[in-house]
């Protein structure tokens, strides 16, 4: 429950109020400029690694194709530019509290390089404008859900809950359709991808806002700084894979008459 002082008769505790709700704004707005540029970051990597002289060697070292865009696939360094991510983000969830706060900030910067390095295949299989077009698309629908995660006075929890058991099943049913490669099976992870995704842009909004609390009244400074760098991260990892799932639905491949 958000802190909020008991009463607002006197001038010491409306002083109180302000205080906290100016430091709650600046909080939030710093989340919102990491992860905001680190999707730049993520972004600027996969156009230098498309559009410049390494496009050509990343195509050769990280992609399989058969020759045609459109079915490229990854190779074994591939697979691992796709899945290095997870190990920053593992090292950022068990390890924020010890670590400093320089440190989160420079982990936190290399993980949005390696993810555009990771992501520089979808502009191989999508075209630039289906790609651009789906971006406007998930950032209008990440904002509303977000915004409205901040400002509902209504509980997210039990929802946030739900979200994550379904991503649970979710990842499930995409490590099964590896094998399996159903194209209906594709389609429907994609739905449920961006429900979940677009559903948590609201819940963990909610749920930093209110864990601001902690920083207001125990944390200080430099655990709100830390703090700041991992909840980016939260909010940045929602938006990439709504992008993803979204772009899945939306996308046009390279190659398409549609």
């Amino acid at each position: 429950m958000v802190f909020r002082p008991d009463s607002y008769n006197n001038t010491s505790n409306v002083n109180a109020q302000v205080a906290f709700d100016a430091g709650l704004r600046n909080y939030m707005l710093r989340v919102y400029n990491w992860m905001a540029s680190g999707l730049l970051l993520t972004a600027l990597v996969s156009y230098l690694v498309v559009n410049t002289s390494f496009g050509g060697l990343f195509y050769k070292i990280l992609i399989n194709s058969s020759g045609e865009v459109v079915k490229v696939a990854p190779t074994g360094l591939g697979f691992l530019a796709i899945l290095s991510p997870l190990v920053f983000v593992m090292v950022m969830s068990f390890g924020i509290n010890r670590l400093s706060t320089q440190t989160a900030q420079t982990l936190f910067w290399v993980f949005c390089g390696v993810m555009g390095i990771s992501m520089a295949n979808i502009f191989f299989i999508y075209t630039g404008g289906s790609v651009a077009r789906t971006f406007v698309v998930a950032a209008g629908m990440f904002a509303g859900m977000s915004l409205w995660g901040y400002t509902t006075r209504k509980d997210l929890s039990g929802i946030g809950s739900f979200l994550m058991m379904g991503l649970f099943g979710l990842i499930l049913a995409m490590v099964v359709n590896i094998f399996t490669q159903s194209s209906a099976m594709s389609m429907l992870i994609s739905v449920i991808g961006v429900f979940i995704f677009t559903g948590l842009a609201a819940t963990d909004t909610q749920r930093i806002r209110l864990s601001y609390e902690n920083f207001y009244q125990y944390g200080g400074a430099e655990m709100a700084a830390k703090h700041s760098v991992y909840d980016a991260l939260t909010l940045y990892l929602n938006f990439i894979n709504l992008f993803q799932f979204l772009l899945q639905l939306m996308g046009v491949r390279q190659g398409s008459n549609n």
